[in-house]
């Protein structure tokens, strides 16, 4: 797998302040994306053992509330392995902090649809990782610029721990509309 950019003290991709990894590689393509040269899938760096390393000495430090995976496509099949294998020891080691993942994947029928492209074998690991995901492909005829945390109206924020209580989709209750 490879990353476009590690950023250490992000407060614009979810909750508080955190640690964002734009990892490369998305077949969606969106039209209008922010960041269309992390489509292709070897854009940046490899991420290695020295890049989680960096990623949990900002995790280490008490102020930072978080991880945030984004793109790129954090679900696309090439990528699953190496983060869903880097969620767990995140969870792991820092069960306090929040993971937030922003995905042009839709949950249900995309996601947890068994036969999608989306759907390997790491999903449902990387999926109970995380704590809030962003949703849904990044649509120009709906962007919105005055949206919290996504790019376009179709997009949710859906949280995780709540959805897997329930065993359906809870939009984040903190969510401004």
């Amino acid at each position: 797998m490879h990353y476009g950019e590690l950023k250490k003290c992000d407060i614009a991709n979810g909750t508080g302040v955190r640690v964002t990894l734009f990892v490369s590689g998305c077949t969606n393509r969106c039209e209008g994306c922010f960041q269309p040269q992390t489509w292709d899938f070897c854009y940046g760096r490899p991420f290695t053992a020295e890049t989680e390393a960096e990623i949990f000495a900002e995790l280490d430090k008490s102020y930072v509330d978080g991880l945030t995976v984004l793109g790129g496509e954090p679900f696309e099949p090439k990528n699953q392995p190496t983060l869903a294998a880097l969620l767990q020891r995140v969870k792991e080691r820092y069960p306090t902090k929040t993971v937030w993942c922003f995905t042009g994947f839709r949950l249900h029928d995309e996601l947890l649809q068994e036969g999608s492209y989306p759907r390997t074998a790491h999903t449902d690991e990387m999926l109970s990782c995380i704590d809030m995901l962003v949703d849904g492909r990044f649509m120009q005829e709906l962007k919105d610029i005055s949206l919290q945390f996504r790019g376009s109206r179709n997009q949710r924020i859906i949280d995780m721990n709540k959805s897997r209580q329930t065993g359906e989709i809870v939009i984040w209750e903190q969510l401004r509309r």
